[in-house]
């Protein structure tokens, strides 16, 4: 018989032969002990025996120190010092329906670890009977007369039965099951800190989209003084109808912008509801402006620190190690399954007899099944096991480098929409003061319409881009806290662990 290679020695190697295989292709840097990643059990193992996954953690990330620092603040939301998102923040950990989700497939993952841990124990049961039976007479006599026999049947009994896991097969279903349920905690925390994120970056949009409309009535408020001055000089002779149209086609282009952005200000509300777990009609969201928000001081660490700080990370990790143990499972199922079974009671034809120590019986067996021919789909279940393991082994790597790529997009965007903002603050704060000369000259007559209207168009824009910048900023800052894990720990995980094992 053919076992795909495998001798019943290797259903005991704890070193896991198929990643063994998937290693030895490639040829890459050993990862510092401080960044090594388990595998598996990897996460009790010793970090010298955490097998190399093909993934270099660099020293440190390109756009960020060095240097190693603690996680970031599991309440950084708290940093941005605004009670109102504070609250938000709350209430969403509370009642977003995402988070809802992800923990009723806890209790699903949890019901299912202890279905896979049932075949390592004798399952029993007990059973009743009660039979009155009418035996024809034609049956015991050829002529008559023909008698018929009336008989009761009481019984009693138990049966057991127990699975010997000899290759390990059922312990690696349980484990599985076990390292699942674990996962569907790591993606708990993953989607908590998603939803987290997603309610401080729409409230960042509301107060930007409350900036711009201020800034867009203020806008408005000064065309309609430059239109005043202008009808002011057609009064006199100095201006044209020509002025006079220009103008009032930049009062109406302020004008329609309004709309859009009262468009943006309540469907983000309308999106902080829903994040809330709530109905918009029933949320009351005051905002404010995005000046009156701090930037909070961020450290990044380094990459190997990231590497315990990213729930997403402990997800593929574990999702990985539950793989593993499928396919175990599915190679020792190559191999014979070996079963005992016993049954016992008291069956007697007078219940009153049934109790007697007379009406006792009992009988034991030992059964051996071993797949002899099934068509291959032993072997070819051993293969999609495989294949499955190959694939999440892949997309652990990729969450490991998408890791490292967030939180240099983060730096990069936090550093570079920095400067956008001071070089764009330096800009309005040029084209506000040319614009108080042209509207006071356009007051004494000494200067041109087209002048006027260009000076205006210019300091409209660039405040109005000055608050999608800020915004971009701050958004940043988020990605780079998301990034960074947002506080979570080895001591979150550890946790998780062990809640998962207290569920069992």
């Amino acid at each position: 018989m053919e076992t795909g290679g495998m001798v019943p020695g290797e259903l005991h190697d704890p070193a896991r032969p198929h990643l063994a295989r998937l290693t030895a292709r490639f040829s890459f840097p050993r990862l510092c002990s401080a960044a090594a990643v388990a595998l598996g059990l990897g996460a009790c193992l010793p970090a010298d025996q955490r097998p190399d996954i093909g993934v270099a953690v660099t020293p440190g990330f390109a756009a960020g120190e060095k240097r190693p620092a603690a996680p970031v603040a599991t309440d950084w939301p708290r940093l941005f010092r605004s009670a109102e998102l504070t609250r938000l923040v709350e209430q969403a950990g509370d009642g977003n329906f995402d988070i809802a989700v992800a923990v009723a497939r806890i209790r699903q993952a949890d019901a299912q670890s202890r279905v896979a841990s049932s075949s390592l124990y004798p399952s029993l049961s007990g059973s009743g009977d009660a039979q009155r039976s009418l035996r024809p007479g034609t049956l015991g006599a050829r002529r008559p007369p023909f008698n018929e026999s009336v008989g009761n049947s009481f019984s009693l009994g138990l049966s057991a039965s127990y699975e010997l896991d000899f290759w390990g097969r059922n312990r690696a279903t349980s484990d599985a099951g076990r390292l699942a349920a674990q996962a569907t905690r790591f993606d708990r925390d993953v989607v908590a800190l998603t939803t987290v994120s997603n309610v401080v970056t729409t409230y960042f949009q509301v107060l930007a989209a409350q900036d711009r409309l201020r800034i867009a009535n203020d806008n408005i408020a000064a065309a309609e003084r430059i239109l005043k001055a202008i009808r002011a000089r057609l009064d006199v002779g100095t201006a044209t109808q020509l002025d006079v149209a220009q103008q009032e086609s930049v009062l109406a282009q302020q004008k329609a912008s309004v709309p859009s952005l009262e468009l943006s200000l309540r469907q983000a509300k309308v999106t902080l509801a829903v994040l809330i777990g709530e109905t918009p009609a029933t949320v009351a969201v005051r905002g404010g402006s995005l000046n009156a928000i701090t930037v909070p001081p961020i450290r990044p660490g380094l990459p190997s620190q990231l590497l315990q700080r990213r729930p997403d990370i402990a997800e593929a990790e574990t999702r990985l190690t539950a793989q593993e143990a499928t396919l175990y499972a599915a190679r020792a199922a190559l191999f014979p399954s070996i079963t005992l079974t016993g049954q016992g009671g008291l069956e007697s034809a007078l219940l009153k007899n049934l109790l007697r120590p007379d009406a006792a019986f009992a009988q034991a067996a030992a059964g051996l099944v071993q797949p002899i021919l099934d068509g291959g789909r032993l072997r070819a279940q051993v293969e999609l096991e495989r294949g499955s393991a190959d694939e999440l082994l892949a997309t652990y790597r990729k969450t490991i480098v998408q890791a490292f790529a967030d939180v240099e997009n983060a730096l990069i965007a936090v550093r570079e929409n920095t400067r956008h903002e001071r070089l764009q603050g330096e800009t309005v704060a040029a084209a506000r003061r040319a614009y108080a000369i042209t509207e006071q000259r356009l007051r004494e007559g000494t200067i041109d319409i087209v002048t006027v209207l260009n000076t205006q168009q210019t300091l409209f824009q660039a405040q109005d881009q000055l608050l999608q910048v800020r915004l971009q900023k701050l958004t940043a800052y988020v990605e780079l806290f998301k990034a960074l894990g947002g506080g979570w720990t080895q001591a979150d995980r550890q946790a998780a662990i062990l809640d998962a094992e207290a569920a069992r």
